[in-house]
C-alpha cells in the first residue's frame, strides 16, 4: 500500500536563471583574466578561474536540471532525478581541485612577491562583485529547495566573498604597496571555497548512500508511529532520499486489525503523519494483520 505526494516544480524558472547567471560568469571571467594579467594580481586571476568554473558548473547544473525532469521508464523507475546530485558532486569536486591549485600558486607568490597594479585590481574586482551579486540574487530562492542549485549558488556566493577580499586587497596595495596581501588573499579564498565545496560533497554523498536525512530520527519516528492505537509495532523500516524533494519511507506494520480492508484508514493516517511531521512524500506500507497475539502493543514480533 503506497501513498505519494509530489512537490511543486519550479525548475523552469530555475533553468532560466541558471542560463542568465552562466552568461554573467563568463563575462566576469574574461574581464578578470585580462585585468589579472595586466595588473599582475594572482588573486584576481584566481577569482577569474573560480568564475570560469562557476560558468561550467552552471552548465552542468542546467543539464542535470533538464535530465531530472524526464519521466521515469522501465529502465529508470525513479527517472533521472539523481542527475542533480551527481552534478552537485562534480561541481563541488572541481572547486575543491581549484582550491588546491590556488594554494600552491599562492605559496609560490609568497616566496617571490611581484609588483601589482592595485588600482586596476580594485576596478576589475568591483565589476566582478556586482555581477556575482546579481547571480546570487537570481539563484537564492532555488538554492533553498535544491542541492544542485545550491551548489551553483554557493559557487557564486563564494565568488562574491572573494571579490570583496580582492577589492580590499587592491585598495591596500594601492595605498601601502604591500604586495604580500595578494597571495594571502588567494589562500583565504581557496580555504573558504574548499570548505564550502567539501560540505556539498558530504551532503550529496549522504543522498547517494541512502543515509537517513539529518532532520529525522528513525527511533523517534518509529515510536511515534507505534503510538497509534491499531499499531502493535513497526519494523523493517527503510528511509531514504532520491533527491532534494523525494523522501521515501517503507516499513512492515504489525496491527491488531483483522482484515486488510480495515487497514485502509490506518494507512492514510500514517501517510498523513509522515508527510506533516517529516516531509515524507512516498510511503509504502506492508501490513501484517492479526499478528498481535495479546491484542496490545508488544515487541515480540520486532525484527
Amino acid at each position: 500500500m503506497a501513498g505519494h505526494h509530489h512537490a511543486s516544480d519550479s525548475s523552469e524558472t530555475s533553468g532560466t536563471r541558471l542560463l542568465i547567471t552562466m552568461l554573467l560568469n563568463f563575462a566576469i571571467t574574461l574581464v578578470e583574466i585580462v585585468g589579472g594579467l595586466l595588473s599582475g594580481s594572482l588573486s584576481l586571476i584566481s577569482d577569474a578561474l573560480h568564475n570560469f568554473s562557476d560558468g561550467v558548473a552552471i552548465i552542468v547544473s542546467y543539464v542535470a536540471l533538464r535530465l531530472s525532469r524526464k519521466p521515469k521508464n522501465e529502465q529508470y523507475t525513479f527517472g533521472l532525478k539523481r542527475a542533480q546530485i551527481l552534478a552537485a558532486i562534480l561541481n563541488a569536486g572541481v572547486l575543491l581541485a581549484i582550491s588546491f591549485y590556488l594554494l600552491r600558486e599562492a605559496y609560490s607568490k609568497l616566496l617571490h612577491p611581484q609588483e601589482i597594479d592595485g588600482l586596476l585590481m580594485f576596478l576589475v574586482a568591483s565589476f566582478g562583485l556586482v555581477a556575482n551579486l546579481i547571480g546570487t540574487w537570481l539563484l537564492r530562492r532555488g538554492a533553498k529547495e535544491n542541492l544542485n542549485i545550491r551548489s551553483a549558488y554557493l559557487h557564486l556566493l563564494s565568488d562574491a566573498v572573494s571579490s570583496v577580499a580582492v577589492i580590499l586587497g587592491g585598495l591596500a596595495i594601492t595605498l601601502w604597496q604591500q604586495y604580500w596581501i595578494d597571495p594571502v588573499l588567494t589562500v583565504l579564498i581557496a580555504l573558504y571555497v574548499g570548505w564550502e565545496s567539501w560540505k556539498i560533497i558530504q551532503q550529496a554523498l549522504d543522498v547517494l548512500m541512502l543515509k537517513v536525512p539529518a532532520h529525522i530520527s528513525l527511533t523517534a519516528l518509529e515510536k511515534r508511529l507505534e503510538q497509534l492505537p491499531e499499531v502493535c509495532d513497526v519494523h523493517h523500516i527503510h528511509l531514504w532520499q532520491v533527491d532534494d524533494h523525494d523522501l521515501h519511507f517503507e516499513a512492515h506494520v504489525n496491527t491488531s486489525l483483522t482484515t486488510l480492508q480495515e487497514t485502509v484508514p490506518l494507512a492514510k493516517t500514517m501517510e498523513s503523519l509522515l508527510q506533516k511531521e517529516c516531509g515524507i512524500n512516498h510511503v509504502t506500507l506492508q501490513f501484517e494483520v492479526g499478528q498481535c497475539l495479546t491484542g496490545r502493543k508488544t515487541d515480540a514480533n520486532r525484527q
